[in-house]
């Protein structure tokens, strides 16, 4: 009897769970006002071509006005209606008027895409204080404070859309990792927590796990302690073709994933098993992590100083099994 009523309840919440998904409006691209961050490169970008490609009206947003420039050059090549803006999002000044230039331009905003993010590899050893607030400032502040600054626009809409690129970081701390890993964390919680308030709004807020991806963003990632054997294992295991996504797929799914508002989305299959492992033996996951993080590089080489991965080199890296990151690299404007 108790398992009827355990089957009845699964049955039952399965069932809201279908009809909440059937009620939900898909969302045209075309002609709405797409905020992406961290566009100038890497997914951000493989992004904002695709959106350009379904006649959106793209805002790229950023830090470097260089590569802003590159950016816009290549979007318009391809036939898109682009939109520049320079800002910091850790800085909430400069997104408040980031959203009022928004506005001005455009008289609305029907989609914003937190995908700004910072990568800091080396042991614990090595993470400064001034690390994890970097990673904070980055993957938390900065998402919340554009969506506190964008949410009056996206109300005026019939329906809007937020999707928060989190990471399989974000469910399960991935060694050497932490600064990344624990402000992921925070991401995840402050994501899923605004899509049960937002709804009533008809803002649909999608939170995106991501595994192992070929953006290119290895070669601008930070690398501390021995940095180019962090860098290796790093670059090789997001070149792998059966562990990482290629970058145009992920961005084809994360799209397609806020058209539907579907309101989590795991990519890459081994993060997809990962998570359910981690979800039924959480004991087990962090015994695993242990092990993985006695296989990394110990402690040692420069230290708590930070250095890119273009500045880590080593004969492992790049090398034949890291082509199609260092491939992707270049087409993403890394």
């Amino acid at each position: 009897m108790r398992k009827m009523s355990l089957f009845g309840i699964c049955m039952a919440i399965g069932a809201v769970a279908a009809y909440l998904r059937t009620t939900r409006r898909y969302m045209s691209f075309k002609d709405k006002v797409v905020l992406i961050t961290g566009a100038s490169r890497g997914l951000g970008l493989v992004m904002a071509r695709r959106l350009v490609s379904q006649r959106a009206k793209v805002v790229i947003v950023a830090r470097d006005v260089d590569e802003l420039r590159l950016a816009k050059n290549d979007l318009i090549a391809r036939g898109g209606t682009v939109h520049t803006e320079v800002c910091d999002v850790t800085n909430e000044t400069e997104v408040r008027r980031l959203v009022a230039r928004v506005n001005e331009r455009f008289g609305r905003l029907d989609v914003i895409i937190n995908n700004a993010g910072t990568i800091q590899v080396g042991p614990i050893e090595v993470q400064t204080k001034a690390d994890y607030e970097e990673a904070m400032q980055t993957h938390y502040w900065g998402p919340l404070n554009l969506i506190l600054a964008a949410l009056p626009m996206l109300r005026k809409q019939k329906a809007a859309r937020i999707v928060n690129i989190v990471s399989i970081g974000g469910l399960i701390s991935i060694p050497h990792m932490l600064p990344y890993s624990s402000s992921k964390f925070a991401l995840l919680g402050l994501s899923e927590g605004l899509h049960a308030e937002l709804a009533k709004d008809n803002i649909t807020v999608t939170t995106v796990c991501p595994g192992m991806m070929r953006t290119g963003s290895h070669v601008n990632a930070k690398f501390k302690g021995r940095n180019k054997l962090e860098y290796a294992w790093f670059s090789i295991g997001n070149s792998l073709p059966f562990i990482s996504m290629a970058a145009e797929e992920a961005a084809k799914e994360i799209l397609s994933a806020c058209q539907r508002g579907e309101p989590h989305v795991t990519l890459t299959v081994p993060a997809q098993i990962a998570a359910k492992f981690h979800g039924f033996c959480p004991g087990w996951t962090a015994e695993l992590m242990a092990l993985v993080n006695a296989m990394l590089p110990s402690p040692g080489g420069i230290g708590a100083k930070t250095t890119t991965g273009k500045e880590s080199h080593s004969k492992w890296s790049p090398s034949s099994v890291t082509v199609m990151s260092d491939t992707a690299a270049a087409a993403n404007n890394q």
